[in-house]
């Protein structure tokens, strides 16, 4: 089963209270998603693996450690996920970066795919989904299925905040994925929701209604 994994840093807790708040503004609430996105990618990125390196000091030579060349690929799901890419760029600057469109069918409520665009060598590629929010569990599920369908081997998904039932459904769907997250929240309402939650992330991040 996916790990989930809840950061308490207390920078990512301060900013996050920020970001809940219904009276902070769209400038402001930009800059904070993007530097909570930062204080993530400092943690998701652990594990990424290292190798020796020769380096000259002013001293003396000796024996360092570098990335070990390992390829990342970002996905945010549009739109929202945008938000959170430039923030990641930060730390990894060589990630390429793919797109994946979904849009909700008013009928099924099913998250239909309308866009995807990644880069071509998929499946060299760690990847790491990102959206601020993990509701339902349906855009995230679908854009892994997307990914997947593409050759993608090795997936993380990250998130600003999570609603256990969209976690439940995510850890089902693909057992595989852990789960990055700055929050878990007490619960869905009736209308899809996250509570407390944030709002709708994407008309904060784009000054939408």
């Amino acid at each position: 089963m996916a790990k989930v994994f809840v950061f308490d840093h207390p920078l990512i807790q301060h900013k996050l209270t920020y970001i809940r708040d219904k009276n902070t503004g769209t400038k402001e609430f930009r800059e904070l998603v993007d530097e909570v996105a930062t204080l993530m990618a400092f943690e998701i990125t652990r594990d990424m693996p290292l190798e020796d390196f020769e380096v000259e000091t002013p001293v003396q030579k000796t024996t360092s450690k570098v990335l070990s060349g390992k390829k990342i690929g970002l996905v945010p799901i549009l739109r929202a996920g945008i938000g959170m890419v430039d923030g990641i760029l930060k730390l990894i600057p060589a990630a390429k970066v793919g797109h994946i469109g979904l849009y909700r069918d008013p009928e099924t409520l099913m998250p239909v795919e309308y866009y995807a665009k990644l880069p071509s060598d998929v499946e060299e590629r760690d990847f790491i989904v990102v959206d601020p929010m993990l509701a339902t569990g349906g855009s995230a599920v679908e854009a892994i299925n997307s990914l997947k369908k593409r050759g993608a081997k090795q997936i993380k998904f990250m998130c600003l905040i999570a609603a256990p039932e969209g976690v439940e459904v995510l850890q089902k769907a693909h057992p595989e994925v852990d789960i990055y997250i700055a929050a878990l929240d007490e619960k869905l309402n009736d209308h899809g929701y996250i509570v407390p939650g944030l709002g709708d992330a994407g008309d904060r991040l784009f000054g939408t209604k």
